[in-house]
């Protein structure tokens, strides 16, 4: 099954933890490499999926050595989803941190679900 989806991720400090991701390795459930988007205070690497298959990632980035772990942020934007979800790491798991005027709905084809604007439901 064909369905996109791009990852950022976003942490202090954590140009080592990342470049292992962006290199292939046949041992992931996922191929597709990250590739560093910022430099700075806080660093940022992105990677577009074209298929179903990366579930494994949350978990996999969850257990990373970070060395700032308060500083990383995830942005998820699935298929169908009208904007970025944002996961952060509160104590080791990555969550979802609830966003103003949106709603997550669960959907099979979909690891995430679709993230939807409230504010653009109600408008029409």
């Amino acid at each position: 099954m064909s369905r996109n989806a791009e990852v950022v991720v976003i942490a202090a400090e954590a140009a080592a933890v990342m470049e292992p991701l962006t290199r292939p390795d046949d041992s992931r459930e996922w191929h597709q490499c990250f590739q560093r988007i910022g430099e700075g205070i806080l660093d940022a690497w992105a990677v577009e999926f074209w298929r179903h298959n990366w579930h494994g990632l949350l978990a996999h980035l969850e257990s990373l050595p970070w060395p700032n772990p308060h500083s990383v942020q995830v942005l998820i934007h699935d298929e169908e989803d009208h904007c970025f979800g944002l996961w952060m790491l509160y104590d080791g798991k990555l969550v979802e941190v609830p966003l103003p005027r949106t709603r997550r709905e669960a959907f099979a084809s979909s690891v995430t679900g679709v993230l939807s604007r409230t504010d653009l439901l109600d408008e029409g």
